[in-house]
């Protein structure tokens, strides 16, 4: 088959192209940023897809404006969602005939699949098995990312995720309120009910200091923006902070952030890694590898977790409902559901590190037999054809 490959500032670009053409199919790239007018971008792609010959045109992620073009050219259009929350999913667009939207987050597919639009499908994320496994280790790599725990991620300290402080000036009740749902949220696994619990009267509170107005071509609301894109970014802020200050008192841990100047407990801040070059290297020379979860990912498996198993590193995770579909807890992967817990699961396995080591292969061995590029695009494939 060929396709038209739209390449943006996505993550999976160079595991994705590789793996299409390894089975077979034929990768046109064409650079897309949708910032750029709408006009630019698909005189751009229509030149490309003048030339003819084109089965599908793909992306990372959904976008509205591509769907639409898709359907004046009369042209499939595969995307491969892997953020959440991800507000194009609930254009109206996402109904066009032509799409086939594949979503990493079970409990989203279903919300949309339940709702009948019959546009969306589930697919896990993936691993580039023949690329993680080139990686080799080095002395120089070790000594850099040696640790007891590692932490890869955002901190949602930086401005533009720190929304929350907007509610600083917002009625002291309404604050109260706010608070105490976060306080609660954090408590709690593989539920989020943030949204639930924001009524009419907290809504109508928060618009008066931070007034948010759903784009009309999406079927968003504020409720939705509010929990979604602050009030659960704040509760993972305070549940990374808390972990980690918590475990650095009595382990070594480094965090990988973007934002530099965050200095949380004990742990040792090294910034930013690069996706490709040298994030394989935190992942397998940590002793543990987190993954706390975003709070607005309901049950899915983030990438980052995929990249700390396909790389053989140790992964400890909260408590996501998706990882026990795919792997066995204790022995590709383990889990925690309280602070408690994950200090006692941190203690233990860094007092046994055979037995950690026997669980970080296991779970590398099952991501990179079954959890490839290439089985997705087998999956994706069969989806079009019928």
């Amino acid at each position: 088959m060929k396709l038209l490959f739209l390449e943006w500032n996505s993550l999976c670009n160079e595991d994705m192209i590789p793996a299409f053409e390894r089975m077979g199919h034929v990768v046109v790239r064409v650079l897309y940023d949708e910032r750029n007018p709408k006009e630019e971008q698909h005189a751009k792609i229509n030149k490309e897809l003048d030339k003819g010959g084109f089965d599908f045109i793909f992306s990372f992620n959904y976008f509205p404006d591509i769907s639409e073009l898709c359907m004046e050219k009369g042209i499939k259009y595969v995307a491969w969602v892997y953020d959440s929350p991800y507000i194009n999913l609930y254009s109206y667009t996402v109904i066009n005939p032509c799409n086939y939207i594949f979503i990493f987050d079970y409990a989203v597919y279903e919300e949309l699949h339940l709702g009948n639009i019959s546009t969306v499908y589930y697919l896990p994320m993936a691993v580039s098995a023949r690329r993680l496994s080139s990686i080799k280790n080095t002395e120089l790599m070790r000594r850099k990312h040696q640790c007891d725990v590692a932490l890869v991620g955002s901190l949602y300290t930086e401005e533009k995720h720190n929304l929350y402080k907007k509610f600083d000036t917002v009625a002291p009740f309404v604050k109260g309120y706010l608070d105490g749902i976060i306080n609660a949220q954090l408590q709690v696994y593989g539920c989020n009910f943030i949204q639930e619990l924001l009524t009419p009267d907290i809504v109508d509170e928060m618009q008066k200091v931070y007034p948010t107005n759903p784009n009309a071509l999406t079927a968003t609301t504020p409720e939705f923006i509010y929990a979604e894109y602050v009030l659960n970014r704040r509760v993972t802020a305070l549940e990374r902070q808390a972990i980690l200050e918590r475990l650095s008192k009595e382990h070594k841990v480094h965090v990988y952030t973007h934002d530099r100047n965050a200095r949380i407990g004990n742990t040792k801040n090294l910034g930013p890694v690069d996706y490709y070059d040298e994030m394989p290297y935190v992942f397998m020379n940590a002793g543990i590898n987190l993954n706390i979860t975003l709070r607005s990912i309901k049950t899915g498996i983030p990438l980052r977790a995929m990249d700390i198993m396909g790389c053989g590193g140790f992964l400890m995770t909260n408590y996501q409902q998706e990882f026990f579909e795919y792997f066995k807890d204790g022995e590709e992967f383990d889990f925690y559901a309280s602070m408690e817990e994950l200090q006692d699961k941190t203690a233990f396995y860094l007092q046994h590190e055979e037995i950690r080591k026997k669980v970080a292969q296991a779970g590398c061995r099952l991501v990179r037999e079954e959890h490839t590029f290439e089985k997705r695009i087998e999956s994706m494939l069969s989806v079009l054809k019928g």
